[in-house]
């Protein structure tokens, strides 16, 4: 038995921190692990030599600065894990394995308001057809990652807010997609997960502290505060569609007037246009007329990148991230949005916060949210789950 303090349990630490390491990154040189968890570049060489004896991590060749290196990641075999994204009017499933490779990916539409009974069927099929065409044994699957575009009880799992998804409120889709898909399923909001894919796979690498605002059907806010998720005590950290912008304005799906969201989400910004453009506009369709000259919805575009630059002026001068990251189908629009959200930060926000902050759009597109599930499994696991050492250890 390993006492706590004990040159053995030192050692399983750092095993551990190396594999917790690796499994985030996807992939790291030995002077990278050794640089992220502060240990020597002899005790990771030893750790790395270790855990390759073990199964625990393959290495193969590659260069870093136009040097020779050696690239350390998780072993293909070590596990499998799902990621379940639902949208407003769309299920994306993904299965990858523990090195970070996506194996198959499937979106399919769906109207996820009118019944979470259906979206739970659905999800569970087209998971276990992934799973099936990608080859994996179902037994080598360790984890779901489930994204939910609505507020999440942390503690309990259950889903709130009957404003948002009123087919849904009070149902506990962790609890019921574990049961149906028989393994451990995570789950969070979908702004948290966009947060977490894109710092993990997208514009948010190296950014230990950010925020994903993601502009759809609502207005999200993911945050990342030294390196983790942070999501407060009740789960609804990053309300930023709720922040009132005018007292007198529309009243909004919470009860209240002229928030954000009011002025910049879907629902609310495409009548603006319904009467020069018709009434099937999508935001996509929007930013595509825009990025050709349209001036109306040019006009539209740089309101909202107004608005949003608002809230994160708000977000700048209450946690001073360094990066803000764009997503949803506004992000296409580039600069056309991205000017007005930078100019707003630089008249609202303090000055200092400002000049420290990036405005970036995302790079993941509509896959943020899947790939955040993905990485929500891989944060979420316990180390020593996928650690394998010789038995001599």
């Amino acid at each position: 038995m390993e006492t706590p303090g004990s040159q053995s349990s030192l050692h399983r630490a750092n095993l551990e921190r190396v594999v917790r390491a690796v499994r985030m990154a996807g992939s790291l040189t030995q002077a990278e692990i050794a640089r992220t968890t502060g240990l020597s570049a002899a005790t990771v060489s030893n750790i790395v030599r270790e855990l390759k004896d073990g199964g625990t991590v393959e290495v193969t060749p590659t260069s870093s600065g136009g040097r020779r290196a050696r690239a350390v990641s998780l072993s293909a075999d070590a596990g499998t894990v799902v990621g379940i994204d639902f949208g407003h009017s769309h299920l994306r499933v993904a299965v990858g394995n523990l090195a970070h490779t996506v194996l198959e990916e499937a979106a399919e539409p769906i109207d996820v308001d009118a019944s979470s009974a259906e979206g739970f069927d659905r999800a569970e099929q087209l998971a276990h057809r992934l799973i099936a065409k990608s080859g994996i044994s179902p037994e080598k699957v360790i984890g779901v990652g489930l994204g939910v575009p609505g507020p999440i009880d942390i503690g309990t799992g259950v889903l709130g807010s009957t404003a948002i998804l009123p087919g849904w409120a009070g149902t506990n889709p962790r609890d019921e997609m574990a049961r149906r898909l028989g393994v451990p399923v995570h789950v969070d909001n979908d702004a948290n997960l966009g947060a977490l894919g894109e710092q993990v796979w997208g514009a948010g690498r190296g950014a230990a502290d950010l925020a994903y605002i993601k502009v759809a059907s609502g207005v999200g806010a993911g945050l990342v505060i030294n390196g983790q998720i942070y999501r407060g005590p009740g789960g609804t950290a990053g309300e930023i569609g709720h922040i009132t912008l005018d007292e007198s304005g529309p009243v909004c799906r919470c009860g209240n007037r002229g928030c954000l969201e009011t002025f910049t989400a879907a629902r609310y910004v495409l009548p603006l246009l319904h009467s020069s453009h018709g009434t099937d506009l999508t935001m996509a369709r929007v930013v595509e007329l825009a990025g050709q000259g349209d001036p109306g919805c040019r006009r539209v575009v740089a309101d909202i990148g107004r608005h949003i630059g608002s809230g994160v002026a708000s977000l700048c001068n209450l946690l001073n991230p360094s990066r803000v990251v764009l997503g949803g189908p506004l992000a296409e629009a580039r600069d056309l949005v991205l000017d007005p959200v930078r100019d707003s930060v630089a008249r609202y926000a303090i000055p200092s916060a400002a000049r420290q902050l990036k405005v970036v759009p995302g790079e993941l597109g509509s896959r943020a949210e899947v790939l955040g599930a993905l990485a929500l499994v891989l944060s979420e696991m316990d180390a020593a789950s996928t650690l394998k050492v010789p038995a001599a250890v």
